[in-house]
């Protein structure tokens, strides 16, 4: 049997914001924008070429809770330099080493050990990292 994660609640305090940031700057994908009535409305978003998705639901008393959430690339220099062009807030690539946390992507390049984050507008954190999968 196959189990897939397919979504993540994002808990946020304004939805329009975080669905604006999550469009705009980090260039996920709008699958579902729904309302029913004041106190139910469902936003999906998809970042891209992803099987699993976002839920955007506001809980004020939960935003900025996420961490660690992460999205996989094949080029992190090209994933940073695309987050910049839409201007996200992102740090600059890094990796682990003997040393801990060190600056610039991991000399090898090797898989799972080339790492970048940001924050939405709540402070949910995301790392992208980088995958470098033969096709």
């Amino acid at each position: 049997m196959d189990w897939k994660l397919e979504l993540v609640v994002v808990p946020v305090s304004d939805v329009d914001r975080a669905k604006a940031f999550y469009i705009e700057q980090a260039g996920f994908g709008l699958d579902v924008d729904h309302s029913a009535g004041e106190d139910f409305r469902i936003v999906q978003l998809t970042p891209p070429g992803s099987a699993c998705s976002i839920t955007l639901m506001r809980n004020t008393g939960a935003a900025g809770s996420l961490s660690g959430l992460h999205l996989v690339v094949p080029d992190i220099g090209a994933a940073r330099a695309e987050l910049v062009t839409r201007g996200a807030d992102v740090s600059e690539v890094y990796h682990f080493g003997e040393r801990g946390q060190t600056p610039g992507p991991d000399p090898e390049r090797r898989d799972y050990n080339s790492f970048l984050s940001f924050s939405d507008p709540d402070g949910n954190g995301w790392l992208v990292q980088e995958v470098r999968r033969a096709p």
